[in-house]
């Protein structure tokens, strides 16, 4: 389980992360999301012991990642945006490395590594220099040295960059392959990729999370109403008549296609389905409907709507005021040591740890 508490990151006056907090559960997938700029990346970069934060604690199955750092290393997997490879080394010798770093025993050594070949696909090119592959080729070695050991979390920094459509398909069924084991957090600019893999989503945008929750929530939340399409040969007069006295309808947007086709957008008042009575009127009309369905608002709709609007919708606002009082529930507060040494880390400079690997 991870915990973050009250996380803040600042350079000079830019706040990149303004007071995180969430927690996330074993055994699922979650989509972290945010436009660019948003700290993302820097929170994983926190999370995983990368960057010290300027206040607040990350709790890595009960171990501080400040206090415990190797503890709380141990039990993760990292795989940046920027895979950290060593150009000069062959494959194999990397991940051989990157074993030896993991402190993986001698003896099951050339065994785990065998092992994440075969699982990502590199077994073809270990003996080739890094430095010589494609970038598709580079993102899965550096994929297999977050994966190597079988840690209980893996976090994935937009692991499908530069991969091509088959790769990106054969990735999207590793994580799944991963997920009943292990926690997976997955950093995404590709919505649908985040749709189809994440069980639960986490969104922030300007360094606060904004929204938390699973997909199908996240997508309920957006709008009051629902939104169902039709289509048919007959004339927009027609459609509008016909529509006009079926209950449970709150607007009707009626527009005419170049091929002859009236296509209605029909948004539903809230908790009415109407369906079934835009199918009876039509039908008892003798006018035939060539498609009726519904328009679901998109995970891509959800984001745009809480990251380019300066507030937040006030049903995710008053959904995470919720969540924050269920997870802050019994917590205790940061003590002034805690944050006292938190500061000073920052104060030092922000060191990477090579047993982060």
């Amino acid at each position: 389980m991870i915990e973050v508490r009250n996380l803040v990151k600042k350079y000079g006056n830019h706040l990149a992360v303004d007071h995180l907090d969430f927690r996330l559960e074993s055994g699922k997938v979650y989509g972290f999301l945010g436009p660019n700029g948003a700290g993302k990346s820097t929170t994983m970069n926190i999370m995983t012991g990368y960057l010290g934060a300027t206040e607040g604690q990350v709790i890595i199955d009960g171990h501080d990642i400040l206090k415990e750092p190797e503890a709380a290393k141990k039990q993760i997997g990292y795989l940046p945006e920027q895979p950290p490879l060593y150009m000069e080394m062959t494959v194999r010798e990397y991940l051989q490395f990157a074993a030896e770093l993991k402190r993986i025993p001698g003896k099951n050594r050339e065994e785990a590594v065998d092992e994440v070949e075969k699982l990502v696909k590199v077994r073809s090119v270990e003996d080739r220099l890094i430095r010589n592959l494609s970038k598709g080729y580079r993102q899965r070695v550096g994929l297999a040295q977050a994966v190597l050991g079988f840690p209980d979390i893996i976090i994935l920094d937009e692991p499908t960059v530069g991969l091509d459509p088959k790769q990106i398909i054969e990735i999207r069924e590793l994580i799944r392959r991963l997920a009943e084991k292990h926690t997976v957090i997955l950093s995404s600019h590709i919505l649908a990729e985040v749709r189809e893999v994440c069980d639960y989503i986490l969104i922030i945008s300007r360094g606060k999370l904004v929204a938390s929750d699973t997909p199908e929530n996240l997508e309920k939340m957006l709008g009051e109403s629902d939104t169902v399409e039709i289509e048919t040969e007959a004339s927009p007069a027609t459609v509008g008549e016909i529509l006009k006295n079926v209950p449970g309808i709150a607007q009707i947007v009626i527009k005419e296609t170049s091929e002859g086709v009236t296509r209605a957008q029909i948004r539903e008042k809230k908790g009415e389905d109407a369906r079934g009575r835009i199918f009876d009127a039509f039908a008892g009309n003798r006018v035939t409907l060539l498609t009726l369905r519904r328009l679901s608002v998109s995970l891509e709709d959800v984001f745009m709507e809480l990251t380019q609007k300066e507030t937040v919708p006030e049903a995710f606002r008053r959904k995470m005021q919720e969540t924050a009082s269920e997870e802050t529930a019994g917590a205790e507060p940061e003590s002034a040591q805690d944050s006292a040494r938190n500061q000073e880390r920052d104060r030092e400079g922000d060191e990477i740890d090579d047993s982060s690997l």
